[in-house]
């Protein structure tokens, strides 16, 4: 009996049409809600009868292929139960659309209410609770002296059945009363009243929940399935390896960028006047180094040695982590010590040739003096003035940079006036707020007021006798008394002095940085004799390859080990905002080569290259290393789980972009001399590219879930189609297209497969870094304020990969 066959649907162009016109809707939408509201990207996309219908037409397109394919007796369980598992997840969604009942209900300390408000496009109507909630007390805490908050929550007495019992709810702590469910969204600004979100969404969840399982299991079996793609591939692999026989390449083409790693901008002449400085005010670097060993009090409110608040500062000011030969804590304290001596030292970094052409300034390191003009006015005020009455997207190059360097005079001008460094806790403190020398201290009283009042100048004083004499005994005792005052003065704070000497050790250390420079060395190493085994294949330089391939494992582990200092010292999962997640990336990166070493000694040197690539562009001052506190949702444990696997993702997906870069070069270089060579190596690539795409997308697809679940748990639903959550699915379907591209005998060839695993790697980039920088959501509390930075360098190789496809095509054309 013949398969009934339909005109349009049971195809797989159709499949990849509906794909494709599926991740531009969905693009599309996410920018419809920058410009018109949330409210109007979900009643004219997201809840569209036009979106459901084109999802619908999906779900049936499927099923026909299908029944015409007759999957079922093929055996691929992989395949069909992944696929499956879609159908049932959006089916939970559209139940969850349908009958699901979403609002929020406020209270205020001492009230009580059983009416849940609903916010629709038509208005705002009531719903009368089967029960009623009455707000005992609403809690915020702050993270110690500042103003961030720390966790709140939301104490309780629940009116249920003719019963009452108390309860708490909180950030990632969930009630579960009758079918709804209540969350801790906000609170009012007197912080006396609370407002829950609610969700009431059994069936939705469950079947969604069921779809996550199923996904699960087909994933995992299109992993290890014996007709799976990624076996057939696997088995493909091993016999072009057995099959191919003696190479000779006669044109080789090797592309590694340089950096000039050790390059200075500082003029002689500026570097003369530091030298000078130091020649004649020298701080004792031991003496430096207790100082930075101090406990003192972030402006976020995480206790740091003042090693890491001095590092942050000559990073802030200097863009580099010296200021000529002196360390940062040396740096800080001699500013300390001597502020108007600093104050004509031509030391901060100013990267805007306009900047330092319109207000006269020394050059790229200008002093503070090089700020204000003859009459002591301060240059910048006017034009800062001008740049923040602007839009943000309303400003320039120019306003932007203007504003960071107005930032760094503001940092600068603090440091000269002792303010920031807050090293003196006032004990009465409900907050536990600790204070700087140049604040206020009006708030300490009888000795405790005098202390610190003197303190630090006592200090200083001696500091400045020790530069002179050479003997820092004086110098010591005091700073002892800072120590013992601290010691004695904080009662609330458990200041650990291990995890403080561990933070110092991990700022001295600078391990990604050796990372760095250790993954691009080998890296490039690996890489030349990556392409001399294709002349010809020798035991030296197999023994040479496996010492640097154990060298780069060594550096991985290296890698690590920073990365759990840094998780111990932090007290979370270090990938928490765009400088930790691209480390890790970058670890990702070349753990996903190393699982492809022994099939491809050239993958392998190209991830760890490009391991170095992502650490060195974390580096570039364009994100914030500096180690700091969580807001509330993030204290989850799905934290780890969500983000450590959607970043392994990018690890594959990165390895994918640089074979199709790879491939993509050998096909310009095409001739009838190399055509059974290249033809033969680019096959061989190719089946790893779709290795490592199938990996990549197994991981997102699984990582994007895994948020789907810390939502629901989080905020009462498992997809809210955040501008981070869309992308996050844009990019699954991106990928899924170039995985489905060789079902269209049309589009099944190599160039088009090695040119689309290159270009989706763009939806993960906006995905990463596009979200924060051109939209807005939830996900904005990881967000850095430098990322634009970045675009510089992608819009650069954008260029050069429009370039490379237009003669690779011409090339693979001629290997036909």
């Amino acid at each position: 009996m013949k398969a009934i066959r339909f005109p349009v649907l049971g195809s797989t162009k159709t499949t990849i049409v509906l794909l494709f016109m599926y991740a531009i809707i969905l693009a599309g939408a996410t920018f419809l809600e920058k410009y018109h509201g949330t409210v109007a990207a979900k009643a004219m996309i997201y809840y569209s009868p036009v979106f459901i219908l084109l999802q619908l037409f999906m779900v049936l397109n499927f099923i026909v292929i299908l029944w015409q394919r007759n999957y079922l007796k093929s055996r691929k369980w992989g395949l069909l139960v992944s696929h499956i598992s879609f159908i049932v997840i959006l089916f939970g969604a559209l139940v969850s659309h349908l009958f699901s009942e979403e609002g929020m209900i406020h209270i205020r300390e001492g009230e009580s209410s059983d009416q849940l408000i609903i916010q629709t496009q038509r208005g705002t109507t009531y719903k009368t609770l089967p029960f009623r909630l009455e707000l005992i007390k609403f809690n915020l805490e702050y993270y110690p002296g500042s103003t961030s908050p720390s966790a709140y929550e939301s104490e309780l007495k629940v009116h249920v059945d003719g019963r009452t019992f108390e309860t708490k709810v909180f950030m990632n702590n969930v009630l579960d009363l009758k079918g709804y469910r209540f969350f801790q969204a906000s609170f009012d600004q007197d912080e006396k009243g609370t407002i829950l979100s609610v969700n009431r969404d059994v069936w939705g969840r469950n079947i969604t929940y069921t779809g996550y399982a199923f996904l699960l299991i087909g994933l995992i079996l299109c992993l290890t399935g014996k007709n799976s793609r990624f076996r057939i591939l696997n088995h493909q692999l091993k016999e072009i390896k057995n099959t191919t026989a003696k190479l000779t390449v006669c044109i080789i083409l090797l592309l590694s960028p340089s950096f000039n790693l050790n390059a200075k901008n500082t003029s002689k002449e500026n570097d003369k006047q530091i030298v000078d400085v130091l020649q004649t005010y020298i701080i004792a670097p031991e003496h430096a180094a207790k100082f930075g060993s101090l406990p003192m009090q972030s402006f976020r409110g995480r206790m740091i040695p003042v090693n890491t608040f001095s590092s942050e500062i000559v990073r802030k000011l200097h863009k580099k982590e010296k200021v000529g030969k002196l360390n940062s804590d040396q740096f800080l304290l001699s500013v300390l010590s001597l502020p108007e001596m600093w104050m004509r030292v031509p030391f901060i970094a100013v990267s805007n040739k306009e900047l330092i052409n319109y207000f006269d300034l020394t050059g790229k390191e200008s002093s503070y003096a090089d700020m204000f003009d003859t009459n002591g006015q301060y240059k910048l005020e006017e034009m800062v003035r001008k740049a923040y009455n602007k839009m943000p997207s309303q400003r320039t190059g120019f306003d932007k940079d203007l504003l960071k360097l107005d930032e760094q005079i503001n940092i600068f001008h603090q440091i000269l006036n002792k303010q920031l460094i807050n090293l003196f806790p006032l004990e009465s403190d409900p907050n536990n707020k600790w204070y700087a020398p140049g604040e206020d201290l009006s708030d300490f009283s009888g000795q405790d007021s005098m202390f610190v009042s003197r303190i630090m100048d006592w200090y200083l004083s001696e500091v400045q006798t020790g530069m002179k004499s050479g003997n820092w005994q004086k110098a010591d005792e005091v700073l002892n008394m800072v120590v013992t005052y601290q010691q004695a003065k904080n009662k609330t704070l458990d200041i650990h002095p291990e995890k403080i000497q561990r933070e110092i050790q991990y700022n001295k250390l600078g391990i990604f940085q050796k990372c760095k420079l250790g993954y691009l060395i080998l890296g490039g190493l690996l890489l030349i004799i990556s392409f001399c085994t294709l002349f010809k294949k020798s035991k030296f330089l197999t023994i040479i390859y496996g010492i640097l391939a154990l060298s780069v494992i060594g550096i991985s582990f290296f890698q690590m080990f920073g990365m759990g200092l840094r998780w111990y010292i932090g007290g979370y999962a270090p990938w928490s905002n765009s400088y930790e997640t691209m480390v890790y990336v970058a670890w990702a990166t070349v753990f996903a080569g190393l699982l492809f070493i022994r099939r491809s000694s050239l993958t392998f040197a190209l991830a760890t290259l490009f391991g170095g690539v992502i650490l060195f562009v974390s580096g570039l001052n364009l994100m914030d290393p500096q180690i700091g506190t969580l807001v509330p949702v993030l204290k989850s444990p799905w934290l780890m789980f969500h983000v450590a696997v959607i970043v392994a993702a990018y690890g594959f997906f990165g390895i994918s972009f640089l074979i199709g870069i790879t491939n993509l070069v050998m096909m310009c270089f095409s001739s009838p001399r190399t055509k059974p060579i290249l033809v033969n190596r680019i096959k061989e690539l190719s089946i790893i590219n779709e290795m490592s795409l199938i990996i990549g997308l197994i991981l997102m697809t699984t990582g994007t879930f895994l948020g789907a679940v810390w939502a629901n748990e989080s905020w009462g639903r498992y997809w809210g189609w955040d501008p981070k959550e869309t992308w996050a699915l844009i990019t699954m379907v991106v990928y899924a297209v170039v995985t489905h591209l060789r079902l269209v005998p049309k589009f099944n060839n190599g160039w088009l497969f090695n040119f689309s695993s290159v270009l989706a790697f763009a939806s993960v980039l906006m995905t990463f870094f596009g979200v924060n920088y051109f939209l807005n959501g939830m996900h904005s509390y990881g967000e850095n304020s430098n990322i634009h930075g970045i675009f510089i360098y992608l819009y650069i190789i954008a260029g050069a990969i429009s370039i490379l496809s237009i003669f690779s095509y011409r090339g693979y054309n001629k290997q036909k």
